[in-house]
């Protein structure tokens, strides 16, 4: 009988220590995350040796050589060095302080920031110059949400085989089975979910919007319910695409971009576009400056947006100076949607609504007369919230909604839905404050400004009968180009004397090819169009503009394109408060930018040198360089003079934030340019200063022998920061030679707390 309890005893303690075991290692399953481990350049390794090297630090880390096997989920190894792996925060802790690794972070999701337009840049079909031969060598690499290939605006006829450089490939799959000579590549990165019916094919429409965008051939009779007719096209259409889907449904991982990034390097691309972004990180954290660190050491220039968390200050993304940060401005067209009353009064919104009335008037309700709330009930029907209205008291009426939101249009929770989904007939929105994106309505519906909302609340409640019509969108001519309202401004927090963002495009209300298996509203399931506005937007057409730089200017680096477009930029014609802080140097000009006159390079060293001053240690730096280990040297910031003046690099533009206390200012920019024109040149320089503030020149004349020659100078500005300024000190300094080239670098000085 003891034997007997004794086996017993030993069984249950042998379980209970076990399961416990277990529970503790599911336990820390359970707490294990994604973490991106960075190592830094490739170059010299092998993908092979790399994955092996990855195994073994990941190994001596958590001291199971299986259990690192399980955990590691893919290991980049072309271009950029590290790997994926499923770590608890001491694991991650310990590989963050190993020699041979850069940086440890988390894997985040980040979003995308989400015809006329050339024309408006001044590139009107068939009257500007092309070197379509070279443009045709040209590859694009597009990082979103994949590609719809049967778009009209991917047609590849007369377009020859692949660059022979090309060495991607076209992935296949669902809804995607084949590439052609126009869409010469396609991959997607899903290394969280991967699933069987993964493709690059777009769902979204985001990323076909994109692409079109930048590099699109010519569509007549592009439109979208009839709005915006003309022809679609992009700003490169001889160029070639290559599209690589990183973003899902449930965002944008940091490790599916840094992996797209690895491999767009190696296929052959020749720029980046990447219209997504998420909060500021430290460069080193931060996947898209890892990845446009390493194109930028193989000559791509990487383009990306702004953001649209805009107006407000410090709300600038993608902020590295090796990138070229894009805010989006107007064009000169905008969408009207006309509500009439049945008093006859008329009140102009803003929408997509491609909806011809088919009645001269329609009942008209408000959200909180259609109420089904009773005390006590949450949600407020005056704004038309879901769930706080009658079936009965909506169908086939147009509903007012007082209290426009934020989001306007067409979201998962948007007035337009709600009202549609009771059998509405429309929806019309009051804003808050006046907005300048025009969003597609699945009803017929505008969104009106403040005051006018006003007026049909009262007319709703001064008549037994109210009426109303909304009339389908039409479109306009405006001022323009002006700041969006919605773009991300600066000052930057990482790098606080860059000035973010670089430059700006059309990025409001564009029309360029959509997915046919996206839609844009429930009756529009074969619209091969769409009108989206956003930086992500804006961010193609810069990309675009600088494919068609490099057209021209094939051994250029990507600075020098960059500075091409910066210094040759149109300024706003309307500007706001912020100046320089939501627009940087002004709207891209295409065809100023391929004769630029001088351009400021900047190379690899004086981006190493100027993370150096930046703070950032020797070690990680060098580890950047890359190499082998017989050939890598040690990096040290000592040994290596570091960038003089304010901001420490050779940018095109000129920042400084300054101190919060006291008035006078007093700073220095030291810079170089190269003349890229033809023969022998003189520039004088030209400043404009607020009244209070000194700017000097020095030399204020440079003369130039020849084409790449160099030569130095320096800005000096004193004054003093005067409370009419509210802390933001604009001015500029122009290089003209009187012969057409003019040089332009704004300066912008910003003082916080004023």
């Amino acid at each position: 009988m003891f034997q007997n309890l004794s086996l017993w005893l030993f069984i249950l303690c042998f379980y209970l220590v076990n399961t416990g075991f277990k529970a503790e290692t599911q336990d820390k399953i359970d707490k294990r995350q994604l973490y991106i481990v960075y190592m830094g350049d490739a170059a010299g390794k092998y993908n092979v040796e790399a994955s092996e090297n990855h195994h073994n630090l990941l190994s001596k880390v958590i001291g199971d050589e299986s259990k690192a096997r399980e955990v590691r989920i893919y290991s980049y190894g072309k271009n950029i060095d590290g790997f994926v792996a499923r770590l608890l925060p001491h694991e991650a802790e310990m590989l963050s302080r190993d020699e041979g690794v850069v940086s440890v972070f988390k894997n985040t999701q980040r979003q995308l920031h989400t015809t006329r337009s050339w024309d408006f840049l001044g590139m009107v079909e068939s009257k500007y110059k092309r070197s379509e031969a070279v443009e045709s060598n040209i590859i694009v690499g597009v990082l979103d949400t994949g590609i719809y290939i049967d778009s009209p605006s991917f047609d590849d006829k007369g377009f020859g085989p692949p660059p022979a450089k090309w060495k991607g490939k076209c992935v296949t799959g669902h809804n995607l089975t084949r590439c052609n000579n126009k869409v010469i590549g396609a991959k997607y990165y899903h290394l969280k979910i991967p699933n069987y019916n993964d493709s690059a094919a777009d769902y979204d429409g985001h990323g076909t919007h994109v692409s079109s965008t930048l590099a699109g051939v010519a569509v007549s009779d592009a439109n979208l319910f009839g709005l915006a007719n003309g022809t679609a096209r992009g700003g490169v259409p001889s160029a070639r695409i290559a599209a690589y889907k990183v973003c899902w449904a449930e965002g944008c991982s940091a490790m599916d971009m840094l992996a797209a990034f690895d491999e767009a390097i190696s296929d052959g691309v020749d720029l980046i576009s990447i219209s997504i972004g998420g909060s500021s990180l430290p460069f080193f954290d931060d996947p898209i400056a890892i990845g446009a660190f390493h194109a930028m050491k193989r000559g791509i220039l990487t383009t990306c947006s702004a953001g649209n968390n805009g107006p407000g200050l410090f709300t600038v993304s993608n902020l590295a100076p090796w990138v070229m940060t894009v805010a989006a401005n107007s064009v000169d067209r905008k969408f009207e949607t006309v509500v009439k009353l049945g008093n006859g009064l008329t009140a102009t919104g803003i929408s997509v609504n491609g909806f011809t009335p088919k009645k001269k008037m329609y009942p008209l309700t408000s959200g909180l007369l259609a109420s089904n709330v009773t005390d006590g009930d949450y949600g407020e029907p005056n704004a038309c919230q879901y769930g706080t209205m009658a079936e009965d008291k909506v169908m086939g009426k147009i509903v007012y909604c007082d209290v426009g939101s934020e989001e306007v249009g067409g979201s998962s929770e948007g007035q337009d839905q709600i009202v549609r989904s009771l059998k509405g007939a429309g929806v019309i929105v009051q804003l808050l404050e006046p907005i300048d994106m025009a969003t597609s309505t699945l009803i017929p519906g505008s969104y009106v400004f403040f005051e006018d909302g006003t007026k049909i609340s009262d007319y709703i409640n001064s008549t037994k009968n109210p009426q109303a019509v909304i009339f389908k969108t039409r479109t306009s001519k405006m001022v323009a180009p002006s700041i969006a309202s919605f773009s991300a401004r600066g000052p930057q927090r990482i790098s606080p004397n860059i000035l973010k963002p670089d430059i700006s495009a059309p990025g409001l209300n564009i029309l360029a090819a959509y997915s046919k298996i996206a839609t844009v509203t429930v009756y529009a399931e074969d619209t091969l169009f769409s009108i989206m506005s956003g930086t992500s937007m804006a961010c193609p057409h810069a990309a675009a503009a600088a494919a068609y730089v490099k057209s021209f200017h094939p051994d250029w680096s990507p600075a020098a394109i960059k500075s091409a477009l910066m210094t040759t930029s149109t300024p706003m014609r309307t500007k706001d408060i912020e100046a320089e802080l939501s627009y940087g140097s002004g709207q891209i000009n295409p065809r100023r930018a391929i004769h630029p006159g001088l351009v400021y390079d900047i190379t690899e060293s004086a981006y190493l040198s100027f993370l150096c001053k930046e703070g950032y240690n020797s070690t990680s730096i060098g580890l950047l360089l890359g190499g082998s280990n017989e050939t890598k040297k040690e990096y040290r910031c000592v040994d290596h003079k570091q960038g003089l003046g304010s901001d420490g690099l050779n940018y095109p533009s000129m920042h400084k934030q300054v101190g919060s206390t006291g008035t006078n200012v007093s700073e220095i920019f030291y810079r170089t340019v190269r003349s890229v024109g033809y023969g022998p040149s003189t520039y004088v320089a030209k400043v404009w200063a607020p009244k209070g503030v000194r700017v000097e020149v020095e030399p204020r004349v440079m003369s130039f022998v020849k084409p790449g020659e160099e030569k130095h100078f320096k800005v000096v500005i004193n004054g003093v920061m005067e409370e009419n300024l509210r802390g933001i000190l604009s001015a500029s300094v122009e290089w003209d030679d009187s012969r057409g080239h003019l040089v332009r670098s704004p300066i912008l000085l910003f003082q916080a707390g004023r």
